[in-house]
This record gives structure tokens, sequence and C-alpha cells, in this order.
């Protein structure tokens, strides 16, 4: 009997949207597996140095200053019950600025980086626990890492490639063109034609820009429900950071500092996202 699937040598040839194919529940599991699964807390997370509540405030504030920290776990009867700020430690011993663990301050080890961003949204700072301690912590600019840069760049590109199957699924026959302006029409068309010159034939849709996919993509009543009924000038300047965000993680330039609030309402929306697929 002939073998009914596709052999090793045709799925290597198949683009990443064809990969993508399977939809639904099997789809979106994949895709948590592959992307938000794949590095946890401890992967970005520093130690947190601790000191005993006992400890006099202005020698803990001293250490922090010699290397350059800006907070200190806080330790009673040798385990870990909050943390203090250095910028309050002006006197005193240190369990007077102790401040316990709040409900968004701690991450499992295992949490992934998805858990991470979200808890870093609400405080810019998260405490990792290890065997029900804290043990780490996570700031901003741990963000920057490798992990992080591959994990966001990773779902950028999979959010592409799902903007792409939602218009083809909208606009049958390629309808989408008449949405387009014949400018970004004829730079698609420059590109497919350098790709097929190369031996890499693609569709004009797979050669439309980031944010011409998504402009198409918003006209859909779906995913604007799914997204929550957004503004139409909310939507285009989510896209717009968002392609600015794939540039910066692209070129290895920070990211932080110019695309923190899109990195965590991006990551707010994943599960929404990827119901895309």
């Amino acid at each position: 009997m002939p073998h009914r699937g596709r052999t090793v040598q045709e799925r290597a040839k198949a683009g990443p949207a064809e990969l993508l194919a399977p939809r639904g529940d099997a789809s979106r599991l994949r895709l948590r597996r592959v992307f938000l699964d794949a590095f946890v807390a401890l992967d970005v997370a520093e130690p947190l140095c601790s000191f005993e509540a006992s400890a006099r405030a202005d020698e803990v504030r001293a250490f922090l200053e010699a290397q350059d920290f800006d907070r200190v776990g806080v330790r009673v009867d040798g385990l870990v019950r909050g943390y203090a700020e250095r910028a309050d430690l002006a006197g005193g011993w240190l369990r007077d600025h102790l401040r316990p663990f709040g409900p968004d301050d701690l991450v499992v080890e295992g949490a992934s980086l998805e858990q991470v961003i979200r808890s870093l949204a609400v405080n810019e700072r998260c405490f990792v626990t290890v065997l029900g301690e804290a043990a780490a912590i996570v700031t901003l600019q741990d963000l920057e890492k490798p992990p992080v840069r591959m994990f966001l760049f990773g779902m950028v590109t999979v959010l592409e490639m799902l903007l792409a199957r939602a218009v083809e699924q909208a606009f049958p026959g390629e309808s989408w063109r008449e949405h387009v302006a014949p400018g970004r029409l004829a730079k698609a068309a420059e590109l497919r034609a350098e790709r097929e010159r190369r031996g890499r034939p693609a569709r004009l849709l797979d050669c439309l820009q980031f944010s011409d996919k998504g402009l198409l993509a918003i006209r859909i009543p779906a995913i604007r429900a799914r997204l929550g009924n957004p503004s139409g000038k909310e939507l285009r300047r989510a896209l717009k950071e968002l392609e600015e965000l794939r540039n910066h993680l692209a070129h290895a330039q920070e990211i932080v500092s110019a695309s923190w609030s899109r990195i965590a309402a991006f990551t707010r929306n994943l599960d929404a996202l990827l119901e895309l697929a």
C-alpha cells in the first residue's frame, strides 16, 4: 500500500506556514510547548542575596551600593520572608524595612517566560522561588538576555504566520489585494521575484510586510472580537510597535527601554493570539 503521508524530503521543502497547518487544540498545544515552555524563570533569573533581619540597615545598604543591587532578601529565622529596597535603608535594622512578598511578586522556578513577563508587568521585578523559598530575582534588564529575546522573536514570527493564515482564509482568491496600497503590493512583488530568482518561490501574501498582514487581519471581525474590539487606532499602533520590536530583536538592539509596554501587552494577549492557530 502506498504511503499516504509526505516524505521527509517533501516536509523539508514545506514553508513555515505550511508546517503550522494543523488547526485546533493540537496546533495550539504544540505552539505553546515549543515557544512558551522552552525556557523557564531560572533561565533568566539572578541569585537573590539576602541578610538576616537583625543586620544593620546602613551596612546592608553599603553592600548593595557596592554591588549595584537595588533590593535584598530579608531572612527571618533563616528563611527569606520578604525583601527590602536599597533606597529605604536609611537607618535602624533591616527588619524595620522588610516588605512582605505580595501575590504578584513570586513565580516558581519552572514558570514560563510568559508568566515571568506578566509578573514583571505588575512591579517591574519578580522573585523566583526554589523549593518554596525566594532564591532568585528577575528585573526588566534580564529581558535583554538571549532566552527572552529568542522567546519574543519566535512568538512574533509565529504571529506573522498566523496573521497570514487568517488573511488567506478571510480573503479567498487573493481578494485581499484590493485593500493593500499599490506601492506596498509592488514591494511585495519585487520580493517575490527576488525569492524566485534565488530558487525560493513564495506566495505574494507571504512577501507582504508584517504591518501589511496585520492591517489586513484587523479587517476581520472575528480577530478584532478576539482581541476585545479595540479601536482601529489602537490596533495600528500595536502593529507598528510589534514591528519595531521584531526589528530591534533581529538587529540585536536593546528592547526594554523602547518596547517594554508592548512586550507586556503582547504577552498578556498571547492566549488570544494563539487562538488564531
